[in-house]
């Protein structure tokens, strides 16, 4: 059973390049791009894919609110696996609140790209070990235990 992409990305060449990357892979099929998150939106409903590569920066629609509206949708839910060239934690917070299976950045490796599509299809989630930490940073330096919950176990 193969992964079926759609790549939401507003640059032609990166678009060009991810799916000369994934066409090489038996197991993943790209269905379609998108150049803004409008298209990309409309492309979620009617090609349903398993995984969007959801760009953050694009014209017209933002990636995160069309991450938002694909999840909204009440259709299948595809997995949306952001990549960016934007390594900001505030881009971090608001996909994963809008509900991204995972956060990648342009410069990782074609096959550590491909691996997180195939992990992001099976419905895990991915995070760059870099993100990871930094969640674990911001968590641990605020109180997040409830105050009715037990401090020692």
């Amino acid at each position: 059973m193969s992964v079926r992409v759609l790549i939401a990305d507003d640059q032609e060449l990166i678009r060009a390049g991810l799916q000369l990357i994934l066409q090489t892979q038996p197991d993943i099929e790209v269905v379609g791009e998108a150049a803004n998150g409008k298209d990309a939106v409309e492309a979620a409903a009617t090609l349903r894919p398993d995984v969007i590569l959801m760009d953050i920066r694009m014209p017209g629609m933002e990636g995160i609110e069309a991450t938002r509206r694909i999840l909204d949708q009440e259709n299948d839910h595809p997995r949306i696996l952001i990549l960016t060239t934007f390594d900001l934690d505030e881009y971090v917070y608001r996909a994963l609140k809008a509900g991204a299976s995972g956060f990648l950045l342009k410069d990782t490796p074609p096959d550590q790209l491909v691996a997180a599509i195939r992990s992001v299809g099976d419905g895990d989630a991915l995070l760059l070990p870099s993100i990871t930490r930094r969640l674990i940073e911001a968590f641990t330096a605020t109180d997040p235990v409830p105050p009715d919950v037990p401090r020692e176990l």
